[in-house]
């Protein structure tokens, strides 16, 4: 919604193009990773490409990636349970002294503790239920705005803007961001039972 507001109506134009560049590259990569049995990951196909030196530069670009979108994350969600619980601190004594952590630092510490754990899962298997639980709460979340707009007489008057220029970039990073899970396809394809219907799940990603 935020990028949408930043952005405009036609922004939306630029969501169904990341859209389909995502799902167009995700098959590219599906058929690096059926070149050779050898292939796990971005390393091996950039070795497979450009020997050693693509192995690192596939490396870096991957793992550079992962950390800016974790560190994104955790201040997404400091920001968010922030504005849903204000006021919230946790005092901690240490040796008399006492350390307090209050706002987003709190929220962002928080978040790094329950997530951490999932980091260390080889399969993304168990992630399914996860994944199931935020397919959830987005329904649930549209639910609460129309109910809002109808039920407690809000209404939809706020026409919005057809187009801003200047929230372009604002709208473009926010629908990227909806589609930054490249960094897991080969791990999500190796978990998966049946490899060769990798293709349909990145076409139904698109919606």
């Amino acid at each position: 919604p935020y990028a949408l507001s930043e952005g405009g109506w036609l922004s939306l134009a630029l969501l169904l193009l990341v859209a389909a560049v995502c799902c167009y590259t995700g098959l590219l990569l599906q058929r690096c990773m059926d070149a050779s049995p050898a292939v796990r990951g971005y390393p091996d196909i950039g070795a497979l490409a450009f020997g050693r030196g693509g192995r690192l530069a596939a490396s870096a670009f991957l793992y550079a990636e992962l950390y800016l979108v974790a560190i994104g994350f955790l201040i997404l969600e400091g920001d968010n349970l922030d504005k849903l619980f204000p006021g919230t601190s946790l005092s901690l004594g240490l040796r008399g002294a006492a350390l307090v952590v209050s706002g987003k630092q709190l929220f962002v510490v928080l978040v790094a503790l329950v997530i951490l754990p999932t980091t260390w899962l080889r399969s993304l298997g168990v992630l399914a239920y996860v994944s199931a639980s935020g397919v959830l709460a987005s329904a649930v979340v549209v639910v609460c705005v129309l109910w809002t707009a109808l039920a407690d007489g809000v209404g939809f008057r706020a026409r919005g803007r057809m187009l801003n220029v200047s929230g372009l970039p604002t709208a473009l990073g926010l629908y990227t961001f909806c589609y930054c899970g490249h960094a897991i396809f080969p791990t999500l394809c190796i978990s998966m039972k049946e490899k060769k219907r990798f293709s349909r799940v990145s076409r139904c990603a698109l919606f």
